[in-house]
């Protein structure tokens, strides 16, 4: 009976062109963005939709300390932080991590998505009578910390402060509130109004959550993000971080003040009750963010490399949705069926991976690949790539950017 009940959803599921499947994609050291498909000895293919944004899981010194940390301490760390798991070098990464968004303290979690998903949930459980105000393209993470809990939620529509501001100003001024939203959303690639919402929230006694992970080491000063950028980050309350994009290894992260990280680390369930990361991953992860303060190199490259491929697309009339602002360049294709379609003629045609956004990641009717470029593509890569989308398009009739967005504005 419940296999005949979970096997009736999947085969909704693969009729509705929303099931998922995994390509098999070894990426070869130091060759960063090529890849194997399916372990075997051919051609590499392209990859195009890493959130490996800088290539910093292939860099030297990363490599390098995650080696001796290996030699040094083992591969595992034994267990969660309360229990064996604090090793020494999570006290290097924590200080490295607070000094980057000038807070007072850090904390590591084993993922992003843990990080959001543990902190909110501690956060509104542990403040009385807490209104949570979420954006309404907010990540999964955020979504699922604040489902578990049975505080009230209120969602505003995406990055719209004037709605914003109606929500808040219809509580008390002295009841708890805190306001949850992105900075760079990773499906549509546009910038949250960051300044407007603090100082919003701050009119209305909120408190910020802001989640960086798609900004952290790609924007602002030393690579902080974009709160760094705009010199707010002093306004923001909490901002949650990863190392799994642009840092390159994996772990999530919240800095704030000591008070706020306190209370999360020793009251956090999913803080608690998992097992820390193993030195060589914390060594890799400071290893990277180490780097990333001090060089401007890998974003400054990320930039000039995303201009490049934005004007080629363009060039090629390939539909970049118009509200990307950022090195995530959307493709909208606008029909599961043909974004998958289209997505296995780019792999096996073209030597191009991307991987085909459906719903419920997008809205139906704006199917899309997620694009980025990184330091490492190389111009005649990123001619290939809008060549190659420009055959496929062409191949599958899907509307170019001169039919979709012409048809959006009349």
């Amino acid at each position: 009976m419940y296999q005949a009940l979970l096997r009736e959803q999947l085969e909704t599921l693969k009729s509705s062109n929303q099931y998922r499947t995994f390509t098999t994609l070894s990426r070869i050291c130091g060759q960063y963005p090529l890849a194997k498909l399916d372990g075997r000895e051919q051609e590499p293919v392209v990859v195009w939709c890493s959130n490996d944004y800088l290539g910093m899981s292939q860099h030297p010194a990363v490599r390098e300390q995650m080696h001796d940390a290996l030699e040094t301490y083992g591969a595992g760390s034994g267990g969660s932080r309360n229990i064996g798991g604090s090793h020494e070098v999570y006290t290097s990464l924590e200080a490295s991590l607070a000094d980057w968004h000038g807070k007072e303290a850090a904390l590591v979690f084993p993922t992003g998505f843990g990080s959001n998903d543990a902190t909110l949930q501690c956060l509104l459980r542990r403040i009385p009578d807490c209104v949570v105000i979420s954006d309404e393209l907010n990540h999964a993470s955020i979504v699922n910390g604040i489902r578990s809990t049975p505080n009230e939620r209120k969602i505003f529509r995406h990055n719209d402060v004037e709605h914003l501001e109606q929500i808040l100003a219809s509580y008390p001024l002295g009841q708890p509130k805190i306001v949850v939203f992105e900075s760079i959303y990773s499906m549509d690639g546009d910038i949250a109004p960051i300044a407007e919402i603090v100082a919003i929230a701050k009119r209305y006694n909120a408190l910020t959550y802001l989640d960086e992970v798609h900004a952290v080491g790609m924007y602002g000063p030393r690579g902080a993000g974009i709160a760094a950028e705009l010199d707010v980050a002093d306004q923001v309350d909490i901002i949650q971080g990863t190392m799994a994009k642009a840092i390159g290894v994996i772990g999530g992260y919240i800095a704030s003040d000591q008070v706020i990280v306190d209370a999360v680390r020793s009251f956090a369930v999913g803080f608690i009750f998992t097992t820390s990361l193993p030195p060589a991953i914390t060594a890799g992860c400071l290893a990277s963010v180490e780097h990333l303060k001090a060089s401007r190199f890998e974003r400054d490259q990320l930039h000039t490399q995303t201009a490049k491929l934005r004007e080629r697309l363009k060039h090629y009339d390939v539909p970049v949705m118009p509200c990307s602002q950022t090195h995530v360049l959307p493709v909208r294709v606008g029909e599961a069926k043909r974004c998958k379609a289209a997505a296995e003629r780019l792999l096996h045609n073209h030597g191009v991976y991307l991987q085909p956004i459906n719903y419920p990641s997008v809205p139906v009717g704006t199917e899309r690949f997620r694009v980025n470029a990184t330091p490492n593509h190389s111009d005649a890569q990123i001619e290939h790539l809008a060549v190659s989308l420009r055959e496929t398009f062409d191949y599958f009739s899907i509307p170019l950017a001169s039919e979709v967005f012409a048809a959006e504005v009349a």
